[in-house]
């Protein structure tokens, strides 16, 4: 409960709607294993599921096929599931498609699974889809009214309150389908943050500055497609310019995830003289198909285009750092290939006190030295 989610979801939300809250403290998997957030849901007759998208990662790890979910829902195990809610970082689709069909196939009629967009400064979620949006203008009807369609990628539409735009740097509204950042028309929703404690001056350069108080700057990257669903791509400062294009680390690991050898990748912009940054990724498998490059840049090609291409990536289980939430620490690999490329390979890189192992980042910088001294790196460190 120490962030928003937690106090909204687990705490007022649920006392508000005299909702039964069920609170499970621990990994989704090795508990004893990949069933163990599904036997919950049969134990309890859990209604509405709410979890991050690096636990279902992990649960795709141990159990690839799906059989311990297969198993519980053709028992009959699963049936009072009518939402599992995601949230916390990017879902990408091929997650929300699998589970999607999952739902829909042992869970509640019309189970589906909801992508929804939150800060700690939002207090509630900034994008989403209602379960029943019919109660929004009539509290007394129980009529059922079937939900906005999901878009696998794609964490929703605006909810009430929030008035959800796309800018340049400059702070002018962007056509739909374009790439920027995301922000906030004033006022702020009714459940956001108006100033942070007794330091209005902070509040300001944090949130508004940036576009002259015109708009409140959420920090995130991505763009509104033309129905009206926002996509959010990344944080602002993960975006990659190579030779003057602005490219998505979201959406370049949104394909890269599309393998189906591959349950969890970050990728990070590397320095390239020609082009200025390069996308580069880490991927956490231990045993890569010897084509993966040229599987990876294909994928890129048909889903961005060619300026999207890996300069290269580092394969290997338990390199991808994280915080307790389950965000990826970008910054801490981008760091850690920067500090190798200048031959610094013992150089600490900075990460945040809410890591979940620090142990992590002493593998990425061992997986990294041993790429460019003996691997594919050596060759790409001569051309930087």
């Amino acid at each position: 409960m120490g962030w928003v989610v937690g106090h909204s979801y687990i705490v007022y939300a649920p006392l508000l709607a005299g909702a039964t809250t069920v609170l499970f403290e621990g990994k989704p998997v090795g508990t004893p294993n990949a069933d163990t957030f599904f036997r919950i849901v049969e134990e309890y007759k859990v209604n509405s599921f709410f979890t991050a998208p690096t636990a279902l990662r992990a649960i795709r790890k141990e159990d690839p096929k799906n059989s311990l979910f297969e198993k519980r829902g053709k028992s009959g195990g699963l049936k009072s599931l009518r939402a599992l809610f995601l949230a916390g970082e990017r879902s990408e689709p091929a997650i929300v498609t699998m589970y999607q069909e999952l739902l829909a196939k042992h869970c509640a009629p019309q189970a589906t699974v909801i992508d929804n967009w939150w800060s700690s400064e939002s207090g509630s979620p900034m994008t989403g889809l209602a379960l029943v949006p019919g109660v929004a203008t009539q509290f007394n009807d129980h009529t059922w009214h079937p939900p906005l369609p999901v878009k696998a990628g794609s964490a929703g539409k605006p909810a009430p309150g929030f008035d959800v735009r796309v800018v340049d740097d400059e702070g002018k509204e962007i056509p739909k389908g374009n790439m920027g950042n995301i922000v906030l028309g004033i006022p702020f929703a009714p459940t956001g943050l108006t100033t942070l404690w007794n330091d209005e001056e902070r509040f300001y350069k944090g949130y508004l500055k940036r576009f002259d108080g015109k708009w409140l700057d959420t920090g995130d990257a991505g763009m509104i497609d033309s129905d009206g669903y926002v996509h959010v791509m990344s944080r602002a400062d993960d975006i990659i310019n190579v030779a003057a294009h602005r490219l998505s680390t979201g959406a370049i690991e949104q394909a890269i995830s599309s393998h189906p050898a591959i349950t969890e990748a970050a990728v990070v912009g590397i320095p390239d003289q020609m082009k200025g940054h390069v996308p580069f990724a880490f991927i956490g498998i231990a045993d890569p198909p010897s084509d993966l490059l040229k599987d990876l840049n294909g994928r890129l090609r048909h889903s961005i285009g060619p300026i999207a291409s890996l300069a290269g990536f580092i394969a290997r289980d338990g390199i991808i750092p994280k915080t307790r939430s389950g965000k990826t620490l970008r910054r801490t690999l981008k760091e850690i290939l920067e500090n190798a490329v200048e031959g610094n390979f013992e150089k600490e890189p900075s990460f945040p006190s809410t890591i979940e192992d620090p142990s992590v980042v002493e593998k990425a910088k061992d997986a990294v030295k041993e790429y460019f001294q003996t691997g594919e790196g050596s060759k790409m460190k001569a051309k930087l």
